[in-house]
């Protein structure tokens, strides 16, 4: 029983894995009578405990199956919730979206509360498809495929098995001939499921494609950002964010990179170079053990502000979050809200990098905007859209910097802020590249693989570094399959993009009125979902633009930020 937030429509005990359990709660929902407002406003609460707690179910059965992808039964469980519960309930919600968008009552709501909650739904009928739903199916059966394999990963490395974010810390030390033996024992462990991958992804895209035609959409591009609820921006707008990072990002990180290879001493970089401190001084190791990683970024939120600390500090007591890398484990990190509890999961594979503490903070960014929006009795309303979702956490990243010292000497600590900056330079040219790809795919759905490797390898000639690959051609060419997103979330990569332009705004304020920065930040998480994009930025204190002119000020901003730290 969840004792904040009882159910008042549903009982107690439900099997939320059975679909004939759960189906006469449907329709009673569908047989209601509904004359006024107030009514409707019932029967939406209602519908939103009903969804809250399936999510909630299917939420749950995933964390366990990506905690342990070795566990047969987790792994059966989720599979159950995507090939069985899924496809039986979709029709069934679907009449749900058209009781609610034929009801009456509808025109006296509050156009104000109610109006992004109609326009989600009057786009999600416009999509649905019934044959679409074995379709989804098979996509979501085969994004767990390519998880469990990535999961299953390791390499034997000089007497220890280890998984490939554990190998990671490898990449990181002075000795070149261990960086290059750690990065060519990754990189031929990945080629190992290069053909399994091709073939995961023929499969995924030829999938995409018939469920944008079944949609009557001429590509999976439309498709998608109709599905995305992408209302405030098109893929014009994402093609004017490539040409604007090619033009005044990459001129930053190439002279970012000819630095390493002066610094270094090398001819030229080899892809086994960029991990290296660039000045010969051995790696950042800010913990030792997951807990420590906990307990320092706990202190970090005690210092930034005492909400967040006790927010963070009750995750941490109620057993909210796994950190470690282990074998087995699914690749990534992410933050999944548990939908009735109200509460958030913090999932990652922690190796003692200092990236690690990025991601954690990151994670933590998303698990206080769950926290903060959680008072919303809508679920709708509970998730924000992805593009201000990263705002959260990308935010927070950088929040963070001025407290490294938590984990590091003074001298470290701002080692470790140059680091995080210059990875905002480095990252904005991989999510241009990420994103471009797949418009490039789902554009021309007939591509054969070797036209799929000729766009991708275009792309490296706009977005990728000087780097000599001489010997590891066929590591370059399906570098892309390394990015989770590409199978698991198609076209979810430019938000990424899109909250660094806006995470960045709200850090220049910061850095000017921390307390107005934060007092902003806070008050849009606590919107959640329920007001367009553009005015989640506007509460943030920001701008939902990613163009030149807004790129160029923000790329000057963290550069002047660059230049008062020491190398």
């Amino acid at each position: 029983m969840n004792v904040e937030f009882p159910r008042s429509f549903l009982p107690d005990v439900l099997d939320l894995g059975d679909w004939d359990a759960v189906q006469p709660f449907v329709e009673a929902l569908l047989s209601r009578d509904v004359e006024t407002a107030e009514d409707l406003e019932r029967w939406l609460l209602d519908s939103s405990e009903l969804q809250s707690a399936i999510s909630e179910e299917r939420s749950k059965r995933y964390i366990a199956m990506t905690c342990d992808t070795e566990d047969e039964e987790a792994e059966q469980e989720y599979l159950h919730m995507v090939e069985k519960f899924m496809p039986a309930a979709k029709p069934w919600f679907h009449r749900l979206n058209t009781f609610y968008l034929g009801t009456e009552a509808r025109e006296d709501l509050d156009a104000d509360r109610y109006g992004v909650l109609d326009r989600d739904v009057e786009v999600e009928m416009e999509l649905y498809r019934e044959n679409n739903i074995e379709l989804q199916t098979q996509a979501s059966v085969l994004s767990q495929k390519y998880q469990k394999i990535s999961g299953a990963m390791t390499v034997q490395f000089r007497g220890e098995e280890l998984t490939m974010p554990q190998l990671a810390k490898h990449l990181e030390v002075i000795d070149r001939e261990t960086r290059q033996e750690a990065w060519t024992a990754s990189g031929e462990r990945r080629l190992q499921d290069r053909e399994e991958f091709e073939e995961i992804f023929d499969e995924l895209s030829g999938l995409r494609s018939k469920m944008a035609a079944n949609a009557d959409c001429a590509d999976y591009r439309e498709y998608i950002f109709k599905s995305y609820r992408r209302f405030d921006y098109t893929p014009a707008d994402c093609e004017a964010f490539h040409t604007a990072v090619e033009k005044h990002v990459m001129p930053l990180a190439n002279a970012m990179a000819e630095e390493r290879r002066s610094a270094l001493g090398l001819d030229v970089l080899r892809p086994w170079d960029y991990g290296v401190d660039a000045l010969g001084r051995e790696p950042l190791r800010p913990f030792e053990s997951a807990d420590e990683l906990g307990a320092g970024c706990l202190r970090i939120f005690a210092r930034l502000d005492p909400e967040l600390e006790r927010q963070f500090g009750a995750m941490l007591d109620g057993g909210e979050l796994d950190l470690d890398s282990r074998k087995g484990k699914a690749p990534g990190g992410y933050q999944s809200s548990l939908d009735e509890q109200r509460r958030p999961f913090i999932f990652m594979n922690a190796a003692g990098l200092h990236r690690d503490v990025e991601t954690l903070l990151h994670e933590a960014g998303h698990a206080f905007h769950s926290i903060a929006s959680r008072h919303d009795p809508l679920v709708e309303y509970r998730h924000a859209p992805i593009e201000f979702a990263e705002v959260a956490s990308m935010t927070m990243e950088l929040f963070g910097d001025d407290y490294l010292d938590e984990f590091y000497s003074e001298a470290d600590a701002a080692r470790a802020k140059r680091k995080h900056l210059e990875g905002v330079i480095g990252l904005l040219p991989w999510i241009a590249r990420v994103d471009a790809f797949q418009h490039w795919i789902y554009t021309h759905p007939a591509h054969s693989r070797d036209e799929r490797t000729t766009a991708w390898l275009d792309l490296g000639k706009r977005f990728e570094t000087p780097t000599d690959w001489t010997g590891f051609e066929a590591q370059r060419e399906s570098s892309w399959q390394r990015q989770l997103h590409i199978f698991c979330y198609p076209f979810y990569y430019i938000e990424y993009g899109i909250a660094q332009l806006g995470a960045l705004q709200i850090w220049d304020t910061y850095k000017q009125n921390p307390k107005l920065a934060l007092n902003n930040y806070r008050s849009a998480l606590a919107l959640g979902g329920s007001k367009p994009l553009p005015q989640l930025f506007e509460a943030a204190g920001a701008k939902l633009a990613f163009d030149a002119d807004t790129i160029t000020p923000l790329m000057t901003r963290v550069g002047e930020e660059l230049a008062q730290l020491p190398a």
